[in-house]
């Protein structure tokens, strides 16, 4: 790799780092970071987008040039805007910067922009370099790429388990198969998503919290999918006061009923089928772009079979919890031959203390 190349590679993944800054408040937007130089190729200015709503990545850059940028570069993560959204498109403050090259890292894959971004930007005569450090900037949107790709929020399954393979004894009883360090670690995690979803099996049997603790403002939003509507009357996630509740329910069989049971504070939505998938349109509908699978096996299997799960988070305990009926924490695949097995990829390790924590992708 040249001296030259090697500067680009520098300040694109400065880019990247600034868009990462972004991690767990941008949605529905995705992460961007960028960074200006002047015309000598010096650093005049640098932004990264935060929240929907306020200033792009570009436009805050802008915003704190410290000298002019004609003749200058710039580079970012993400193609930028050519639409009105909340803000004004991207491209035309570029455009009238008098910049004269741009570094752009990946497409957005965002219909209203698709690459009329660059077409706008070559139009005007600047150079346009597509495609440095294309893989980290593929993996710090993905969530937002799958959402806008397959129109389904970026879906991740967290379990925990003994040694063994067991979630729960075969009365239901689980708490606790993991170490508070663990259980801490699972709070931070929910930062990182849009949504929290479980099935009513898992509120009925463990009248779960599903907050941050406090660690995101606003929490996430807390999505109960029920085939029955069979609810109970008094839950922890019926208290709306510090994150919303979302109650999505099976039309075709709940009884509609039990729809006096859910306090008024509590959303309600219903859908056609027991199908996950429309569970993960919903809320990639409603700009959702990474959402996190608390569930149970049943709901967890169909959530898979559906592709509505594309990583898995798994946190292994040093506990024997045996029995053949104890609780696995997914069901049956009918799988009859071994390469029809799902298979798992780039997976990640960690020691929390005498737990073990593993990230994986599922394999597609």
């Amino acid at each position: 790799m040249t001296e030259k190349n090697v500067s680009h590679t520098k300040w694109m993944k400065r880019a990247i780092f600034l868009a990462s800054l972004g991690k767990n408040t941008t949605s529905p937007n995705p992460r961007v970071g960028a960074v200006i130089l002047d015309k000598n190729g010096k650093l005049i200015s640098e932004g990264f987008h935060f929240k929907a709503g306020m200033p792009h990545a570009e436009a805050m850059a802008f915003n704190n040039l410290k000298k002019d940028a004609k003749g200058g570069s710039i580079y970012v993560n993400l193609e930028p805007c050519c639409h009105q959204g909340r803000t004004p498109p991207c491209v035309d403050k570029v455009i009238s910067s008098g910049i004269k090259r741009a570094y752009v890292s990946i497409e957005d894959p965002d219909i209203r922009v698709a690459g009329k971004g660059i077409k706008l930007l070559r139009e005007a005569g600047i150079q346009v370099h597509l495609g440095l450090c294309k893989k980290e900037s593929l993996d710090l949107n993905k969530a937002f790429i799958h959402r806008n790709i397959t129109k389904k929020a970026f879906g991740v399954f967290k379990w925990a388990m003994s040694i063994d393979g067991r979630i729960a004894l075969k009365n239901g009883k689980s708490k606790w198969i993991t170490n508070k360090e663990s259980r801490a670690l699972v709070h931070s995690f929910r930062a990182e998503f849009d949504a929290i979803i479980i099935g009513g099996n898992t509120l009925r049997r463990d009248n779960p919290l599903l907050t941050t603790r406090g660690l995101k403002n606003p929490e996430p939003l807390r999505v109960v999918f029920t085939k029955s509507l069979d609810l109970p009357t008094k839950s922890n996630l019926w208290d709306c006061n510090n994150a919303k509740t979302l109650v999505i329910y099976d039309s075709s069989t709940a009884n509609e009923n039990y729809l006096t049971r859910i306090p008024k504070s509590v959303e309600v939505e219903k859908v056609s089928s027991d199908n996950p998938e429309l569970i993960s349109k919903i809320l990639a509908k409603r700009g959702f772009n990474k959402v996190l699978w608390e569930c149970g096996p049943r709901l967890a299997t169909a959530a898979i079979k559906s592709n509505c799960i594309q990583e898995i988070i798994t946190f292994i305990a040093p506990k024997i919890l045996g029995g053949e009926n104890s609780m696995n924490p997914l069901g049956d695949f009918e799988f009859g031959e071994m390469h029809e097995i799902i298979k798992l990829s780039e997976s990640q390790l960690r020691l929390i203390g005498d737990d073990i924590c593993v990230k994986s992708l599922i394999k597609n």
